[in-house]
């Protein structure tokens, strides 16, 4: 057991970086189990510390994202060397696109035997590098608090993203002393005068909209966003983690109009979120564009905004919400967007109720909108399926939606779900995927099962890659390598790993199906088919 006097430890080199992990607010590791990195098991084994293992090493990375991302707090993820760290890449990749202050700590060959070929001998700095805030390798022993603590300080420092350490064989299993201290993070002062510049010019728009993204809850700023919103009449809309910062019965709070808005507005506001694909790329016609982002670096390059303030997201938003100068009246201007808003309502609500032979997305929604909690998590992997989820589902609080966001990536179901029931033990946690993306990470249940953490999974089972298949039939006129294999038993899979589900093919039986499952206590997966002709309608851009 590490030695601690103060701040000062001193034991072996998985003791050592154990204390500067707990004194940065760290409650657990992901992990799946590799000799380069028993030092840190042995550590947390000693301490009681919780240690989670998985089945493949993106879904400890994964998981550790969703701790980040839902606490506003490092997550970390313990990999082995060489094919332990490369499997964990594209978790690594998901943390930076979605400024999540994850760190990796990897295992590494031995220095002093380097060339040789030690067993996973691979030097992974040039492979991380490209997407980590911070990559380095711990060459003593006494060195590895304070690396510890920079690498946290680098991941939380905004723009939040992960970092990478490397530890050594040799350097990892001696002994040694090191300082364990909280990381110090300087928050970011946004200029005054352009903040100013914003407050006029939405104070003085006839029709703005804000466009609220995950950083606002990153950020800790969801308060100030409401507070800004409420002080100068603007409508909101929110994607990513945004989801939730406004209350669906919020006056303010908008979901289901954003084309109509778009189209009308004449300054569009921005807030903690890139100009990408999913934003058109910051094209909004004639609007003038303010661009609110929380460093410098997250400032777009490829089109022209109006005025973009950096910095803390809470002091941006709220000055904001102080301005005291003139101001328009937008009070027709929502209440434009709110008759779009219930009409398009409307529309959904009969879609949710659709009583077809063959069953639509939207009728698995409309159930499952009946059966989850206001505080419910819901958790995105897959691509036509979940895009019907951001469709109908209105989270009704901050930090309780999740998904791959911007990159995109696959397979981070299991993980997430496995942060988040860490993170919410009393919370129904919900994750939604495509059959594509069952393939991923579905292994992961034995996983969940085997240390009693419960999630409900429901599939649209349409037996197809839905994203690829309908585009390049419309293109082509044929598709090749997008089907799956029909009616396949999910289900089956899961109750082979330990848990329970079902599968429904009729609309009439998704009621009493997902009681079950939010009532089993086990990870219960309800695979429901649908119809593949269905197609979500996309207006996003891609490329």
């Amino acid at each position: 057991m590490a030695e601690t006097s103060d701040s000062a430890v001193s034991g072996h080199g998985g003791q050592l970086a154990l204390a500067a992990l707990q004194a940065a607010g760290v409650r657990e590791m992901f992990t799946l189990s590799g000799g380069h990195v028993f030092p840190l098991y042995d550590a947390a084994h000693q301490t009681g510390f919780p240690l989670y293992d998985v089945r493949h090493e993106q879904t400890a990375v994964f998981a550790a994202e969703a701790v980040a991302k839902l606490q506003r707090r490092p997550g970390v993820a313990v990999l082995t060397a060489g094919p332990g760290v490369t499997n964990g890449v594209s978790g690594l990749t998901s943390a930076f696109f979605n400024a999540a202050p994850v760190l990796v700590l990897g295992g590494r060959a031995p220095q002093f035997r380097w060339g040789s070929g030690s067993l996973q001998e691979i030097d992974h700095l040039p492979i991380v590098a490209p997407v980590t805030k911070h990559a380095a390798t711990v060459t003593s022993t006494d060195d590895i608090t304070s690396a510890v603590t920079t690498a946290l300080e680098h991941a939380l420092a905004p723009h939040r993203g992960p970092s990478f350490l490397d530890l050594p064989l040799e350097v990892v299993f001696s002994t040694g002393d090191g300082k364990a201290v909280a990381p110090q993070v300087e928050v970011l002062e946004p200029d005054p005068d352009l903040v100013e510049q914003a407050a006029r010019l939405v104070a003085g728009a006839q029709r703005p909209v804000i466009i609220a993204g995950s950083d606002v809850y990153g950020g800790d700023a969801t308060e100030a966003l409401r507070a800004a919103a409420e002080a100068l009449t603007v409508p909101v809309f929110a994607n990513g983690m945004g989801r939730g910062s406004l209350p669906p019965s919020h006056p303010l709070a908008f979901a289901k109009s954003r084309r109509k808005a778009l189209d009308g507005a004449d300054v569009v506001v921005v807030v903690g979120t890139p100009l990408d694909f999913r934003l058109g790329f910051g094209d909004f016609g004639a609007a003038r564009v303010v661009h609110v982002v929380d460093a410098p670096s997250q400032r777009a390059g490829h089109v022209s905004v109006a005025v973009s303030p950096a910095g803390d997201l809470r002091t941006i938003l709220s000055g904001l919400a102080a301005y005291a100068g003139e101001r328009v009246d937008h009070t027709d201007w929502v209440a434009t967007l709110r008759a779009a808003e219930q009409a398009q309502a409307a529309k959904h609500e009969l879609e949710m109720q659709a009583d077809t032979e063959l069953i639509k997305p939207a009728r698995v929604y409309g159930e499952l909108r009946k059966v989850l909690a206001a505080d419910a998590v819901t958790i995105g992997d897959g691509g036509d399926f979940v895009s019907y989820a951001g469709r109908y589902l209105e989270p009704s609080v901050p930090g309780s939606w999740l998904d791959p966001g911007p990159y995109g990536c696959l397979g981070t179901g299991m993980g997430y779900a496995m942060g988040a029931r860490v993170t919410y033990p009393d919370r129904q946690i919900c994750v939604l995927m495509g059959d594509g993306a069952a393939g991923f990470s579905l292994m992961d249940v034995e996983s969940l099962v085997r240390q009693q953490l419960p999630v409900v999974m429901v599939v649209g089972n349409n037996g197809i890659w839905g994203l690829e298949k309908h585009p390049m039939r419309a293109m082509y006129g044929y598709d090749v390598a997008a089907d799956l294999q029909p009616g396949l038993r999910y289900d089956d899979v899961v109750k082979a790993l330990g848990g329970g589900g079902e599968t429904v093919a009729k609309a009439a039986d998704l009621p009493a199906a997902l009681s079950r499952a939010f009532s089993a206590g086990v990870p219960y997966l309800v695979n429901v088919i649908t119809d593949p002709d269905d197609a979500y309608p996309r207006s996003a851009n891609l490329a």
